[in-house]
């Protein structure tokens, strides 16, 4: 199965997923990219999938279900306009006709319903967990979106990170002002700097890149905790309040 960004509006990615002729899409904010996409490569649209509610995401889906009235599964918990199979953990989606099979996970934080997919070495997470970086808290709670950083935290360290945004040098930016040291996070930011220089995305990442470089899922390491601890002026006593003076220190960056 091959998969494919196409990019949309100045920072969005919009995955597709092609097997043969059929081709599904995650998160289509908007239409014009995605029927432009399938017309030149002859693709039949044969499902939609959305992580959550925000326009940039969900845009397009009303569109495309005009041109081809397919099923559109999105989050329980949210009300998207044009979903027709609404999920929940755990749940699972299945494409026949891309012969794809994907587990649905509740990831709320960036907004209360959040869902992602999942199956071996594939993890689509909308605006939860970025390159280097995660979601801001629009409407659930830093608890929340910590055991929902954790949770995708925990899944096998070769699962590839498709995420919805290329936000991954500014990312890295703040990244090193927390960990300034981390040569795994330095070396990142050089490969990074490569891709932009050549027009060429920086996702997906990998689990286990993201475990060694991203400063939201290390709020164990000595550095970043000391470095969130500096920020508030105290000593932080768990993980939840080591990850709440992070994500607001990237909202101040």
């Amino acid at each position: 199965m091959d998969i494919v960004p196409i990019p949309a509006f100045r920072d969005n990615y919009i995955w597709l997923l092609q097997q043969g002729r059929n081709a599904a899409v995650v998160d289509p904010g908007d239409a014009a990219p995605v029927r432009s996409y399938l017309d030149r490569h002859r693709l039949k649209l044969s499902a939609i999938l959305v992580t959550h509610h925000h326009g940039d995401h969900a845009g397009g889906i009303e569109a495309l279900v005009r041109d081809a009235p397919v099923p559109v599964f999105g989050p329980a918990r949210e009300n998207i306009p044009g979903v027709t199979v609404r999920l929940a953990e755990p749940r699972t989606v299945r494409i026949t006709e891309l012969g794809l099979e994907l587990a649905v996970l509740d990831v709320p934080g960036h907004t209360r319903g959040h869902i992602a997919y999942y199956r071996a070495n594939l993890l689509f997470c909308g605006d939860t967990l970025f390159a280097c970086g995660c979601g801001r808290l629009f409407e659930g709670s830093a608890e929340q979106m910590w055991t929902s950083l954790a949770k995708l935290a925990a899944l096998p360290g070769a699962t590839r990170v498709y995420c919805a945004h290329e936000y991954t040098r500014a990312n890295i930016e703040f990244a090193l002002a927390v960990e300034p040291h981390n040569t795994a996070l330095q070396a990142r930011a050089r490969q990074v700097d490569t891709l932009r220089e050549q027009g060429l995305p920086t996702v997906p990442s990998t689990i286990a890149e993201e475990l060694a470089t991203n400063p939201f899922l290390r709020v164990a390491e000595p550095a970043v905790q000391a470095a969130a601890s500096r920020f508030r002026g105290h000593a932080l006593a768990s993980a939840v309040e080591v990850f709440a003076a992070v994500r607001e220190w990237k909202n101040r960056f």
